[in-house]
């Protein structure tokens, strides 16, 4: 028997604000015939891009705890592997990644885990480009670069922001950053549909030819110790470290030697996924399972662990065992149990640390008036650094939300659905880069009526 097809999958990315949103809207208001499942991934701790979607037929699933190009990973794989169990409800899924994303590891995703592989297939990587701001993004942000390296399709966006010499100039440097790619211009990110769907242009081979350490993961965790231990009571014991916390997977069973390791590592990344169970000092240690390990207290602290069997133990930690002083010890003796093989999980994507997001969330109106004073005095005053902003308003008076979008120092927004029945409330998310967060909440907080 023919096995049946993989189900084909385009990852949509792109800088804050380059117009994944509205690509995606057009997408699914498309007569093409295609069911699609959508997966959304927000930056930040509240997600309203579902929101922003239009009302359709298509399966939508938000996942909104954080980078999908690290600690998420694992959260991926669960989605797909819940999308698999409807499987006749869809034919086609688009993964539109938050803007901050490295899309690399997404896509390793579809070649890394056994399960994935089996059923997906990896159709493209398309990434809309703001023709306004792109130059301004290169300069200030590594994602932004890899997003256009790792394109099969560019797509220079919003090239109404831009005069045609202009455009060629910035067509020029894409196709000097990838040359792979094809790029196409829009306008409102209206272009054919086929353009970025169906395009079977990913193309494994080439991309290891121009990035041999594409297929090198990235992992929630820093560091891996593996112990040998006989029956006994053991004390895991940390100082104090940058963090007043810690997750860890204490893994039952874990070999050594580097294929275990790494076959370790990848069982971890699900378990990483999981909603971690807090645990304070002096309680006993869970064997596979996420926890976090509670450490503000000052000192030393230490979390039990009682062997009944001989057994090989292997830590996965958030930090490496330096920054904590992380010992494994004999508690009949006090003896420090040796470290059998260690390895250090190196990320080679890391967010920059002035760049960070809040969302604030309030029920009620606002006035019309105050919120225009103060949202062109906040992009006057900080539009530089705010990368990205986006949401809903309720203003008084009026019958259908207002939605709006915003990058740098512009502002786009229009009435939308009636409010009916629903609770008036008003929704926003800010990304961007030191930004001042309790000035920007009171400013807001000063417009509700």
């Amino acid at each position: 028997m023919t096995p049946p097809a993989k189900v084909p999958v385009t990852i949509l990315t792109g800088f804050l604000g380059s117009g994944k949103t509205t690509l995606l809207n057009r997408i699914l208001s498309e007569e093409h015939g295609k069911r699609i499942a959508v997966i959304e991934n927000e930056y930040g701790e509240v997600g309203i891009d579902q929101a922003l979607v239009i009302n359709a037929d298509e399966e939508i699933f938000e996942m909104s705890n954080g980078c999908i190009c690290c600690t998420v990973r694992g959260d991926l794989i669960r989605v797909l592997g819940n999308l698999m169990k409807r499987r006749d409800k869809f034919d086609y899924v688009l993964v539109e990644t938050t803007g901050l994303a490295d899309p690399g590891p997404v896509a390793q995703t579809f070649f890394m885990d056994d399960e994935i592989r089996a059923e997906f297939a990896l159709d493209g990587i398309v990434t809309l480009v703001d023709a306004g701001h792109i130059e301004q993004q290169l300069g200030r942000s590594d994602e932004s670069t890899e997003q256009i390296a790792f394109a099969d399709v560019l797509v220079l966006n919003k090239t109404d922001l831009a005069d045609h010499d202009r455009l060629d100039q910035l067509e020029a440097r894409l196709r000097d950053m990838n040359r792979m790619a094809r790029v196409v211009r829009s306008e409102k990110a209206n272009i054919p549909i086929e353009t970025v769907l169906n395009l079977s242009a990913f193309d494994l081979d080439s991309m290891l030819e121009r990035r041999p350490s594409f297929l090198e993961p990235e992992y929630p965790f820093e560091w891996t110790g593996t112990y040998t231990l006989q029956p006994g009571r053991y004390a895991l014991r940390l100082a104090e470290g940058p963090d007043p916390e810690m997750s860890l997977v204490a893994v039952a069973n874990q070999g050594s030697s580097d294929t275990e390791l790494r076959e370790g590592a990848e069982w971890c990344v699900r378990r990483y996924a999981e909603e971690a169970e807090a645990l304070l000092p002096d309680a006993d240690l869970p064997i596979d399972k996420h926890i976090n390990l509670q450490l503000q207290a000052s000192g030393h602290k230490s979390f039990f662990l009682q062997v009944d069997a001989p057994m090989q133990l292997g830590l996965f930690a958030q930090h490496t065992a330096e920054e904590f002083d992380i010992q494994l010890l004999n508690t009949a003796d006090d003896a420090v149990v040796p470290v059998q093989a260690e390895r250090t999980w190196v990320a080679q994507h890391e967010h920059d640390d002035e760049v960070g997001s809040f969302a604030i969330e309030r029920d009620g109106d606002v006035d019309s008036d105050k919120i225009n004073a103060w949202l062109g005095k906040l992009l006057r005053e900080s539009g530089v650094d705010i990368f990205r902003m986006k949401g809903f308003i309720s203003l008084a008076g009026e019958a259908n939300r207002f939605v709006f979008q915003g990058v740098h120092m512009l502002f786009d927004g229009q009435p939308e659905r009636p409010w009916g029945d629903e609770v008036r409330r008003s929704q926003l998310v800010f990304i961007g880069r030191n930004l001042d967060e309790a000035s920007i909440r009171q400013g807001f907080d000063e417009c509700l009526v």
